[in-house]
């Protein structure tokens, strides 16, 4: 094994038990079969940071031909050397009939199911210029980890750990940036914007996620590069954005992105807002305002496509802006042109058409209600109705995102009455439709004529069963209709009202119960 001792660089320290089993017995696979072994890059970062590692990647000296062999399940399909190693995940179950996951090395239980972690495992390697701005023209295995190191994105990347031993191997001080919050790129910046020019959104998705500032020779080397995001797919550049809007803190990214001249090469739609003033009860304009809404979706936690539609609830608001009385402005219609600008811009970067649908009848709907005093119940049936019961709260979680984003309250008087009025819609009400017997039964199988007579029947029948919910059964409710039937039609009809009156006093008592659990007065 080569001797690397003056690249050794151990400065922080590493819990070698946040690494799972699978990836140990790839590493020491390797190792006893007499190859050198290191876990190299965004994992070692994560490590050195103590945070849990979501992917591994591991680097060897050994060629996928001396790989391969060497695990029973593989996969090599592609002209970079990665071959992937299957590792059997078992699930299992024990005597007591509790479900279990586990590794197949290690259970001692029947299989009853089998799923595979992937690892990918790469040889080190050389590569050569770049000319499409993304692959290598050619890659050569090395023997060196040096060689492999070289050709990392930026210096917290650009670290290799061997777990047997201890080891870190950081050629480019990437403990020292960790330390410092810095992501600077591996040599001369530009060339690794000129290999690869993702690179340049991933400088910033790394910034975003990791709340670390950008170098300021590799800012300046971004900005230069950023034109080169053409030469970038829809897809990748898409997945690249998702993470920063899926971080903790989006709207830095989204600044840094700005600032740094690659928003317009993805979303140019959004410059449109900066400096487009709202007045009114808006304190920030259009861009602001929206970064603002992101941001609080982001502290909730709320769904990518929640984030989505906070982003882009008001960017038409620029193009439908027309002067208005007492220094503010109008917007007429900015969530139809808001609605067809989101449609675009998802179909530009190529996400899905189910995510796609969600967003834009979000973005399109967001207005729904403006004055509580006005609002009915018919109405909110309508909003549900149009963006369907699946969707409404999160079409709430947009409004919310919307007031938050102008520096108000997150849920005032008017947003609880939205969402008392639209728990009373959802609600089952109590009403004959609820029995396991109806009309059609009584008629079919009781041979009853249609009547007055028959809803008195079925009003009965409901207050029993609201008594005792057991008696909503077809048997007994059929039996009952058949004693009810006997009775004349003054009886039948004053039982009938009696339990139409218990019914709506009911009904009123579960509405105000509702009201009361969102503090709303009726």
């Amino acid at each position: 094994m080569p001797d690397h001792e003056e690249t050794f660089h151990m400065k922080l320290p590493i819990d070698n038990s946040k690494i799972p089993k699978y990836v140990t017995h790839v590493t020491t696979t390797l190792e006893k079969a007499g190859f050198e072994v290191f876990l190299v890059g965004g994992c070692v970062r994560d490590l050195i940071m103590n945070r849990i590692p979501k992917d591994w990647d591991i680097t060897t000296n050994a060629t996928p031909e001396q790989i391969m062999p060497l695990f029973e399940k593989t996969v090599y399909e592609n002209t970079y050397g990665t071959v992937g190693v299957c590792i059997p995940k078992v699930t299992h179950v024990t005597d007591g009939g509790v479900t279990h996951e586990t590794e197949s090395n290690t259970t001692p239980f029947a299989l009853s199911a089998i799923c595979y972690d992937i690892i990918e495992v790469t040889p080190y390697r050389i590569e050569a210029k770049y000319t499409d701005f993304r692959h290598p023209d050619e890659v050569r295995f090395s023997k060196n980890i040096e060689d492999d190191l070289k050709r990392r994105d930026f210096t917290i990347n650009a670290l290799a750990y061997n777990p047997h031993k201890g080891h870190v191997i950081d050629l480019y001080k990437g403990q020292e940036d960790i330390k410092d919050r810095v992501v600077r790129a591996v040599g001369e910046p530009e060339d690794r914007f000129n290999e690869d020019a993702l690179r340049t959104l991933r400088a910033v998705r790394f910034a975003t996620q990791l709340d670390f500032v950008i170098s300021s020779e590799t800012m300046d080397a971004i900005v230069a590069s950023a034109n080169l995001l053409k030469n970038i797919s829809a897809e990748r550049i898409r997945d690249e954005f998702t993470k920063i809007i899926e971080s903790g803190n989006p709207s830095s990214g989204i600044i840094l992105l700005q600032k740094l001249g690659l928003l317009k090469y993805i979303i140019p739609e959004l410059e449109e807002g900066i400096g487009c003033e709202q007045g009114g009860a808006h304190i920030y304009d259009v861009f602001e305002h929206l970064l603002g809404a992101l941001n609080h979706a982001a502290d909730k936690e709320y769904i990518t496509e929640i984030r989505l539609s906070a982003l882009f609830h008001d960017i038409g608001k620029p193009k439908s802006r027309r002067p208005g009385a007492k220094k503010a402005y109008t917007f007429y219609g900015h969530e139809v042109i808001g609605a067809r600008m989101a449609k675009a811009i998802m179909e530009r970067l190529k996400y899905p058409k189910k995510t796609t649908d969600l967003v834009v009848s979000l973005v399109r709907n967001h207005m729904f209600f403006s004055d509580t005093e006005q609002i009915t119940l018919s109405a909110v049936r309508r909003i549900v109705q149009k963006v369907g019961k699946e969707h409404i709260w999160q079409l709430m979680e947009i409004r919310e995102c919307d007031r938050v984003g102008m520096k108000k309250a997150e849920a005032p008087y008017r947003l609880r009455k939205y969402h008392a009025m639209i728990d009373e819609v959802l609600r089952d009400p109590l009403s004959v439709g609820q029995l396991a017997i109806d009309g059609e039964v009584l008629i079919r199988e009781l041979a009853m004529k249609p009547s007055r007579r028959m809803g008195w029947i079925l009003h009965a029948l409901l207050e029993e069963v609201l008594d005792d919910p057991k008696k909503n059964t077809v048997e007994y409710l059929k039996e009952k209709a058949l004693e009810l039937d006997k009775l004349s039609d003054k009886e039948l009809q004053k039982l009938g009202e009696k339990a139409k009156d218990l019914k709506d006093k009911l009904e009123e008592e579960e509405i105000g119960k509702v009201h009361a659990k969102h503090g709303i007065k009726r």
